[in-house]
């Protein structure tokens, strides 16, 4: 799902649609973000450094493996990102932005492709 997200923004850059760049940033952001290991994980290299207690040496100590993320997770995340986006149209249209809330529901759209079955 990941890749085919890519391959859209990709195709959204080179014809210049902002909706679709906007809604699959946001999504390809939103996955990253979920990723990312809790702030209390301890890094694996951590040793006693003289100048820094608990400062991690050598190369690539810092980097802390990612969580690895599966179809269903991705999907979830997409499926989020559509409702935020529903949610958020339904508050603007209530609030006379139309404008506002038709590039929302354009958004939800651009990322619900990406969770119906493919053929």
């Amino acid at each position: 799902m990941r890749a085919s997200l890519r391959d859209d923004l990709k195709a959204a850059l080179k014809g210049r649609n902002d909706v679709a760049i906007t809604a699959l940033r946001s999504a390809l952001a939103a996955i990253d973000n979920a990723e990312a290991v809790p702030t209390d994980h301890p890094l694996g290299n951590v040793t006693e450094n003289e100048h820094v207690a608990g400062a991690a040496s050598g190369l690539g100590a810092a980097e802390a493996e990612r969580r690895h993320l599966t179809e269903a997770d991705l999907r979830s995340i997409i499926e989020n990102e559509v409702r935020e986006r529903s949610v958020a149209a339904r508050e603007y249209e209530q609030l006379g932005r139309t404008d506002r809330a038709e590039r929302l529901r354009a958004e939800a759209e651009v990322l619900n492709r990406h969770l119906r079955p493919t053929p």
